[in-house]
């Protein structure tokens, strides 16, 4: 999968989409096909887990002086006796993903406008109810969110429903070619990276010579490193 990029995948999706059912159809599909073969050497369920919400799955890739591998959550421990591996893996989206991730940013972003924001379906009651249903009510012929369509086709138009999920993405690859790249170029800079000692310039830089040319968007992947460097720039100015 990876022999392709992901814009040849996206070319060649574009041409076959219209040609496949709704179901199939989605967002940004060379990026899945590469998520999906990265995470296809996992050994277990739960390193699947780590992997699917990691940037960099080899964090001694990167980080210098780290031989630690991380191959499952710490909860993971927890909920080993929960029936399904789709089970255990939304238990953790509930305990991990969901609070430190998508709760995080969406408090962060409302509240930098003074919106207040509500999210009905985690009201503690709907979440007991959701728990207790059988798992075929929840994912059913590999379609999630079963009894939840079953309930909004009663009221909402089915081609509504029915769509490609799309999330609320910002072009920030877009941003470190163009109004950001000075900015990054100077946390990513070669000789600085050796000084500070952190962090491997190398697959670094490598990432971010294939970003700035277009050949791959690495835009996570750097996101998360000019993220530490600019933490660790305030640190040391303080």
């Amino acid at each position: 999968m990876q022999s392709f990029s992901p814009s040849a995948w996206d070319r060649a999706y574009s041409v076959a989409s219209p040609l496949l059912p709704k179901s199939l159809q989605m967002t940004t599909p060379g990026f899945k096909a590469h998520k999906l073969a990265s995470v296809l050497h996992s050994e277990s369920i739960g390193e699947l887990y780590v992997n699917l919400l990691s940037q960099w799955l080899n964090s001694a890739e990167v980080v210098l002086n780290n031989d630690y591998k991380c191959s499952m959550t710490p909860q993971w421990q927890d909920i080993v006796d929960l029936q399904s591996n789709a089970c255990k893996m939304m238990a953790l989206d509930t305990l991990s993903y969901l609070p430190n991730d998508i709760l995080h940013k969406l408090d962060r972003a409302a509240m930098s406008v003074s919106l207040e924001t509500r999210v009905p379906f985690l009201d503690h009651r709907v979440i007991e109810f959701a728990w207790r249903l059988p798992h075929h009510m929840k994912i059913r012929n590999g379609q999630g969110k079963w009894i939840l369509r079953q309930m909004l086709y009663k009221y909402v138009p089915r081609e509504l429903i029915e769509r490609p999920k799309a999330g609320f993405g910002i072009p920030i690859g877009d941003w470190l070619r163009g109004p950001l790249r000075d900015w990054a170029e100077d946390l990513l800079c070669e000789s600085r990276l050796y000084q500070e000692g952190f962090l491997d310039p190398m697959p670094i830089r490598r990432k971010w010579s294939d970003h700035l040319s277009g050949k791959r968007n690495w835009q996570d992947q750097l996101w998360n490193v000019l993220m530490f460097q600019a933490w660790l720039s305030n640190q040391t100015t303080r």
